[in-house]
């Protein structure tokens, strides 16, 4: 019996990286390691978004390239609001 790893692209793995910062992001708010105010929150959720929608490229699916292109247009809106206040 012989085993294979399966075929794994370089977009699949910076998919699953996105989905890895999202689950850290989202822990690191829960925990409140990190605040929902500040912009590192708001900068790997960008960055989480735009790594998962690069996974996408492999195999798309058009429900989940939407909600990360919002999640991407929200984390930048968050970003610029508060560097504006600053």
């Amino acid at each position: 019996m012989t085993f294979s790893l399966p075929d794994v692209t370089l977009f699949e793995c910076l998919g699953v990286i996105g989905f890895a910062l999202y689950v850290m992001n989202y822990t690191l708010l829960a925990l409140r390691r990190v605040s929902g105010d500040c912009i590192t929150y708001y900068v790997v959720n960008c960055s989480a978004a735009s790594l998962v929608l690069l996974g996408l490229a492999v195999s798309f699916n058009l429900a989940a390239a939407l909600i990360q292109g919002f999640w991407i247009v929200m984390s930048l809106t968050g970003i610029g609001l508060r560097l504006i206040r600053r």
